[in-house]
């Protein structure tokens, strides 16, 4: 099973150190932090540089600390090692419920002086702001604002299969048939766990709505895992495993992007960090690709907020810990950042002009669905269960989708016992 951070077992093999070990053991150079992250991809490496050159520019050293893995996991093992050897780093990329967990060991510090000062509160939707607190204090700092539930596709490709953008789960499944008969792969997919759960999530919001997302993949009701809706959207998942290619099997997402980009694939459902991608391939949204809502969700948001959680430190490094905090929600970062990233600006208030149609067309959803209540967590990016619930159902979803034997209901079945599990 697949877990990215602490479970309660790990939580209780840290609760033996204390929070002194782990700050006298910290790394500590002048005036220096230490970045854990997974930014590793051309556009995510491009943007995470973005912060180091800010850090520089203010006097303070930047240890780049980068571990490869779109979903984080190889990070929070690297990440689980330091902290239990009393070494964490300086900062690391820990988002949704990992906060609160890696909080409640008492490792994280308060940035609460730099919150106050910056008037985050104020800056920031209380969406985001709740997540990056820890009994009520801020221990965490937001990067941006991901949109999961996207759909990208090669305008050529589309035109050559004599398709538009799909809005429906029917429309998809058609236009993917064209594509395929036109010669290109449909929809292009790399066989890793988590992007399994990518797609499926989406699956079942565009089956099951908002409202059915929340009870089965936030709550974890029983009664809505193993519901008909619940069987319904298993079925549909697997049929789009149809669309996909053989190949497909450990690859990167970026570079299922990469098939996207060079007309190999007509598209590909993954969230907005792809966009880092054809950006950094100089592409221009809307013209040489395209973006849209994953069919059937046009009126849900599945976000996935990346942040930076500050362990304890002392002295000079707390110093450029604060600095780089402060640097994080400052415009230039943010709006630097969001451009490459391919995401939007955590906070709100920004200047939208130089950003592309997605990204205005992402704000405005998260907006508008804010208000409307169709803004929800995503289940798959590590915003809405614990990890050991979250590997648990990846077990479930990446094994049904795998299975030429398992029936939707067996896995129904299995999502059960996993959010049973859980109690």
């Amino acid at each position: 099973m697949r877990t990215n951070m602490p479970t309660s077992l790990f939580r209780k093999s840290l609760l033996g150190l204390t929070v002194a070990a782990a700050m006298s053991a910290a790394h500590a150079q002048t005036a220096e932090v230490e970045v854990l992250h997974w930014w590793t991809s051309g556009g995510e490496a491009r943007a995470a540089n973005v912060l180091k050159e800010l850090m520089e520019a203010e006097g303070y050293g930047w240890e780049d600390f980068a571990v490869a893995g779109g979903g984080g996991e190889t990070a929070m093992t690297v990440l689980k090692s330091r902290a239990m050897s009393g070494n964490p780093p300086s900062a690391a990329q820990i988002k949704g419920p990992e906060i609160q967990e890696w909080g409640e060991l008492g490792l994280l510090g308060s940035l609460e002086e730099v919150a106050m000062a910056e008037g985050w509160d104020d800056l920031l939707p209380a969406v985001v702001s709740d997540v990056m607190k820890h009994d009520g204090e801020y221990v965490a700092v937001p990067v941006n604002v991901h949109r999961v539930n996207w759909l990208w596709a090669n305008p050529e490709v589309l035109d050559e299969a004599g398709v538009e953008m799909p809005t429906t789960l029917d429309e998809l499944f058609a236009a993917g048939e064209a594509i395929r008969e036109a010669g290109y792969i449909p929809l292009a997919h790399g066989g890793q766990a988590w992007q399994d759960a990518t797609v499926f999530e989406s699956v079942l919001l565009a089956t099951g709505g908002t409202e059915f997302y929340q009870q089965a993949l936030v709550e974890l009701d029983e009664e809505a895992l193993g519901s008909e809706q619940m069987v319904e959207a298993l079925e549909t998942f697997k049929r789009l495993r149809e669309l996909m290619d053989e190949d497909m099997s450990g690859r990167d997402w970026n570079i299922a992007t990469s098939m996207v980009i060079n007309g190999d694939a007509g598209m590909q459902l993954m969230g907005d960090w792809a966009k880092g991608e054809f950006t950094a391939a100089g592409l221009t949204a809307g013209e040489d690709y395209l973006c849209a809502a994953a069919p059937g969700t046009q009126e849900a948001f599945t976000f996935n907020i990346d942040s930076l959680a500050m362990f304890r430190v002392e002295g000079e490094e707390q110093e450029a810990q604060h600095a780089l905090a402060r640097l994080v929600l400052e415009p230039t970062f943010q709006e630097t950042f969001n451009l490459a990233k391919g995401s939007i600006p955590a906070r709100p208030d920004l200047d939208m002009s130089e950003f592309d149609q997605c990204a205005q067309q992402s704000l405005e959803d998260f907006q508008r669905t804010a208000e409307a209540g169709g803004l929800v967590p995503s289940m798959a990016h590590g915003m809405a269960v614990r990890a050991d619930v979250q590997g648990a159902i990846f077990d479930v979803v990446t094994n049904y989708f795998n299975s030429r034997d398992m029936a939707a209901e067996e896995a129904a079945r299995r999502m059960v016992n996993a959010a049973q599990a859980a109690l």
